[in-house]
Formats: structure tokens, C-alpha cells, sequence
């Protein structure tokens, strides 16, 4: 779920927390797409206290991180730890999101 949702210097930060499965997935697609049409391209996703994602948090974020590109923009992640870094890991989504 969505922890906390800013926007600083024009870049979008979003704080997650716990676990991110369909129905968590959905509300996040729909704000970080909504900042999206609103013009803002630049996303910062923090994932310091989120302990698991599910396929439909990851295409969510291959979403996001599509529509970013094609507006100029980027995606990067940052917190990345325990089960979600490896889940990251095994499905190479590690090579795809600049990660901090």
C-alpha cells in the first residue's frame, strides 16, 4: 500500500509499505499514472518497508516505468531488501529499474 505520496522538486516520491498484491497494485497503478497524465515523469519508489510483492505489483511497476520512458521520464526504486530484492533478482527486473 501506499505509505506516503510526494512531490518534491518535480519528482514523484512514493513510500510503500507492507505488501503490494492485486488490489494494492491497482490503487498504486491508477495514482502514479494520474501524476502521469498531470505531466510529472520522474518517480522515486521507496521500498524500505514493503516485505513482499506479488506479478501484479511487478507489472505495475514495468507499467509505470513504460509510461515514464515514453514521457521522458524515469523510474527508480530504492530499499530494495529481503524477498523483494531477491523476487527482483530472479525475474531480472534488476537490469530493467535503475536501482539504489
Amino acid at each position: 500500500m501506499i505509505k506516503q505520496i510526494q512531490l518534491v522538486d518535480n519528482q514523484v516520491q512514493a513510500a510503500l509499505q507492507g505488501a503490494i498484491y492485486v488490489e494494492e497494485a491497482a490503487a498504486l497503478r491508477e495514482t502514479l499514472l494520474g501524476y502521469i497524465e498531470k505531466g510529472h515523469n520522474t518517480f522515486l519508489i521507496d521500498f524500505s518497508t514493503v516485505d513482499y510483492v506479488d506479478s501484479s505489483g511487478l507489472g505495475t511497476l514495468v507499467i509505470i516505468q513504460k509510461q515514464a520512458l515514453q514521457h521522458g521520464g524515469s523510474v527508480t526504486l530504492k530499499g530494495l531488501h529481503g524477498l523483494v530484492k531477491d523476487l527482483f533478482e530472479l525475474t531480472r527486473l534488476d537490469k530493467v529499474f535503475d536501482i539504489q
